[in-house]
């Protein structure tokens, strides 16, 4: 990529994405300027190449893409000092600011900057995040510039802005959803006979393996489904038992309850 990049806010997700393309290789650690209100904390990226600062106009004057990766309650501060120095016609603006839209950052700035809100998950750590992305005064070209950054930190899908909500829940709650049921597997292949290390281990390798399946295979699970369960079998009658217990309908609940919650305190 030839365009260079500014992340304003060198925090964990921050730190992440810029390690994360980094190591993708998509941009040399020179085209990617970081700032903090204390660099000194960013000395192992400075290590790798990347430039480090304490000024966010400097950023504005490096980068042609400024990622804004501070807290919620910073953005306003932030926006009032960067908007005089925003040039309409090179900077592309990427929010990763979780309950912030391009509403309220566009009644700021007052202007029709080319705008990204991008919602990845914890796995952007690993290059494994699964990021929604809604655009808003872009080209069709800048919206793949946008795009192709975060493909290197995973999977890309661009949706509605009005999803946004929803897709923090599936994708952002999710890593916790599959955490639980994670954990419940672990738990139930220790009450097996595995010790925790191994069923961790089993666990995580047959969710992951389960995972890419779907993503490769692009089918339907209950397909997958059907090829590890046969009549009177262990797999079905597992499967029974769970569906008995409520295991589908308490997760659909739980998603549901969760996205509710988020409405909620938007509301308020």
């Amino acid at each position: 990529m030839n365009k260079k990049i500014a992340i304003i806010g060198g925090g964990n997700l921050g730190t992440a994405i810029t390690e994360g393309l980094i190591l993708s290789g998509f941009v040399a650690p020179g085209q990617i300027l970081v700032t903090k209100r204390n660099p000194s904390t960013l000395r192992h990226l400075e290590e790798k190449g990347v430039l480090v600062s304490n000024d966010n106009n400097e950023a504005l004057r490096f980068a042609d893409i400024i990622i804004l990766a501070v807290k919620p309650f910073q953005i306003k501060d932030v926006l009032l000092l960067l908007q005089p120095h925003l040039d309409l016609q090179r900077h592309i603006l990427i929010s990763v600011i979780t309950g912030i839209s391009t509403g309220f950052i566009h009644g700021i700035i007052k202007e029709n900057i080319p705008l990204v809100r991008a919602m990845p998950n914890t796995a952007i750590a690993i290059q494994q995040s699964m990021t929604c992305l809604s655009a808003r005064d872009l080209s069709v070209e800048q919206l793949n510039e946008v795009t192709a950054i975060f493909e290197q930190l995973g999977k890309v899908v661009v949706i509605e802005e009005k999803l946004m909500d929803a897709a923090t829940v599936l994708a952002a709650c999710g890593t916790a959803y599959a955490m639980r049921y994670i954990r419940a597997n672990i738990q139930g292949g220790i009450e097996i006979g595995f010790n925790a290390a191994t069923a961790s281990l089993i666990a995580a390798q047959t969710v992951k393996g389960a995972a890419q399946l779907l993503l490769q295979r692009n089918t339907h699970p209950e397909q997958e489904i059907d090829k590890v369960t046969t009549p009177k079998g262990c797999t079905i009658a597992g499967l029974n038992e769970m569906e008995y217990q409520g295991f589908s309908s308490s997760l659909i609940k739980g998603i549901a309850t969760s996205y509710e919650k988020i409405l909620k305190d938007n509301a308020e």
